[in-house]
């Protein structure tokens, strides 16, 4: 999203985004998608080196594509996700579970790594959504404090969805992110901690250059 490439080179260790070997982007909205274009150019050491991995949705190349044509030269692969989709990458295996309910064609991660770490993004609620995502850490998009009644205005998981999603998967750690103004007004750490108890799973707010580790 927005500020990507300043906060991994501002880190506390300072990463060198000509390290990565791949990047995948869930969505293709501006909040997810917006400096794809400039961390492919620094994965390609500035379009000198023509190196990496690029795992996106389809709408993300075409249309009106996030993926601009003078970075996607600069890949040596470009994969387009699916739903149901197995992928590795060097020793990281990965798949996307389940289309998501969104706007843009938009999917989730289910990393198998030495934990299971399922990657929730954003989507409204649908009955199913749970079981494609049952992991022993789960991360979860979260935009809303409570529940609208128009989805398709918003189409984003609230809080009560998260609780129900929780409590079904019930994964050893769950961390919740993307929030909107609503919830960060309510403190996202106090109602990780009234999540923690009423559903007896460890609840983690989200913060701004946190590092978990698994």
């Amino acid at each position: 999203g927005p500020g990507a490439i300043v906060r991994i080179r501002s880190a506390k260790e300072d990463y060198d985004p000509s390290r990565l070997d791949g990047i995948v982007i869930t969505h293709r909205h501006m909040d997810h998608a917006n400096d794809l274009n400039i961390l492919i150019e620094s994965m390609a050491e500035g379009g000198f080196k023509k190196r990496g991995t690029l795992f996106c949705p389809e709408d993300a190349l075409s249309g009106d594509p996030v993926v601009l044509n003078f970075a996607k030269k600069y890949l040596d692969n470009v994969v387009v996700l699916r739903e149901g989709g197995e992928y590795v990458l060097g020793d990281i295996a990965f798949r996307t579970p389940v289309r998501h309910k969104h706007p843009v064609e938009t999917y989730g991660l289910f990393f198998h790594l030495n934990r299971t770490i399922g990657l929730i993004s954003d989507t409204r609620f649908f009955p199913d959504l749970a079981d494609h995502y049952r992991a022993e850490h789960l991360i979860i998009n979260v935009l809303r404090l409570k529940p609208i009644e128009n989805h398709e205005i918003v189409e984003h998981l609230a809080l009560n969805d998260v609780k129900a999603i929780i409590e079904k998967v019930r994964p050893e750690t769950a961390i919740l992110t993307h929030f909107g103004m609503h919830i960060i007004k309510e403190k996202p750490w106090l109602l990780a901690k009234k999540l923690t108890k009423e559903t007896g799973v460890k609840v983690i707010a989200g913060r701004d250059g946190m590092k978990w580790e698994f």
